[in-house]
């Protein structure tokens, strides 16, 4: 059985730029960040992409290779006190110390820390008292504030390829097989059934903690990878699915922009891999009635009737058979017609709304409430059914046309 010191994704971790898998993109011959470790130039940046790819190991090795100390906090934990401390250290440092390099801080999920955490952030940034390497796997166009990502490099990480994860792998039998020999002499090399290693690759998909975690368990608890033993070690769903992570929101959008293009067999998939992945059967169903009227509005209003019904089903039946009512509400939106006139009018009137803000209202339709309103003209010319095409709205936009019917 295994008995490793450490993890075994920690015990492999790459320790210079030379043995780092994957990001060719990033740190191949001429890129950026290689050209900026060779010249020494090291600055803030934003690791951007989906767990288990390199973003804290890229992180530590050009900590190493710069010769600055590493300094790891998670934003789910830290707060502006731990910040503190490690500005106040870097500074009496820089006091001491004629050749100081300013330490790399190093925030796990920093989309994590709220807007005032993020601004408190700003000020070391520019001062330089700090390098900042952020980690994230949200866009973090919506999740960093403007003036600190504007200080920042973006640099966006990629799910590892097949053959990169295979060298993973390798790597991670070879330890394994080290470990091993340390308590027999006669351990052999392991090897790995060739359904095993397809299962595993499947299951990971470009993520090498989560290959290597799993490795890691199945050899402790069995002693071996075959297939069977990696299915029993993992006695959880094969979906790399992280309901806050970008695969729920990227399926989402892929769920929606299918119905749109009217692909029933498209939207299917990608609902069977949500509800495979257990995704709440209330978030797709809150998704599909908000496409109901945005996507196909006037088209076909009972589309709202419709997911209004898949919704409420959700609610009364629950998974497993509420499947069937989102599959049953999936078809008939993507198969029926589409008309955003409704949404296009109202995202008209709120652009409005927002750039000349509470434009008085004409008088004829106010309500004369009280003598004085009546004198002053409220009401004055009101008439309950006016003609049709009549313009009733604020001087400032007489003319204005929201909805523009569909022809």
């Amino acid at each position: 059985m295994l008995n490793l010191s450490k993890p075994l994704a920690a015990l492999i971790r790459p320790n210079s730029l030379q043995d780092f898998i994957g990001q060719e993109h990033l740190v191949g011959e001429g890129k950026p960040i290689r050209a900026a470790m060779e010249l020494q130039a090291i600055f803030s940046m934003i690791f951007w992409g989906p767990p288990g790819v390199g973003k804290t190991t890229l992180a530590k090795i050009i900590a190493k290779e710069s010769d600055r100390q590493f300094i790891e906090i998670s934003a789910v934990s830290a707060g502006k006190a731990d910040i503190r401390k490690i500005v106040e250290d870097s500074r009496r440092q820089k006091g001491l110390l004629e050749d100081y390099r300013a330490p790399i801080l190093f925030v796990d999920e920093i989309h994590r820390f709220n807007k005032a955490q993020q601004d408190y952030l700003l000020p070391f940034v520019e001062e330089g008292v700090i390098i900042l390497i952020g980690a994230t796997t949200e866009n973090p166009s919506f999740e960093i504030i403007p003036p600190l990502l504007s200080r920042m490099r973006i640099f966006i990480f990629k799910s590892l390829s097949e053959e990169e994860m295979k060298k993973v792998l390798s790597l991670a039998l070879k330890k394994i097989y080290e470990n091993e020999k340390l308590i027999n002499k006669k351990a052999k090399k392991i090897v790995i059934p060739i359904e095993s290693e397809n299962f595993l690759l499947n299951y990971s998909a470009g993520d090498a903690r989560k290959l290597l975690t799993l490795v890691d368990n199945t050899f402790t608890l069995y002693g071996d990878l075959r297939l069977e033993s990696l299915k029993n070690s993992l006695q959880s769903k094969h979906l790399n699915y992280d309901k806050k992570g970008p695969e729920h929101y990227e399926t989402i959008s892929a769920f929606i922009k299918s119905m749109r293009a009217s692909n029933p067999d498209a939207a299917i998939y990608y609902l069977a891999r949500m509800v495979e992945a257990g995704e709440d059967p209330l978030f797709i169903a809150r998704r599909m009635v908000i496409f109901a009227s945005e996507d196909i509005g006037l088209a076909a209003p009972t589309a709202l009737v419709v997911a209004n019904a898949v919704f409420s089903a959700c609610q009364i039946i629950g998974y497993p058979e509420c499947a069937i009512n989102l599959a049953h509400g999936v078809t008939y939106l993507s198969n029926a017609p589409k008309n955003r006139t409704a949404y296009n009018a109202l995202r008209a009137a709120q652009a409005d709304v927002k750039q000349f803000g509470n434009l008085e209202i004409p008088l004829n339709l106010k309500n004369a409430e009280t003598k004085l309103l009546e004198e002053i003209g409220y009401g004055k010319g009101y008439e309950m059914y006016p003609k049709k095409g009549t313009d009733l709205l604020p001087e400032k936009l007489k003319g204005k046309k929201y909805f523009q019917a569909k022809k």
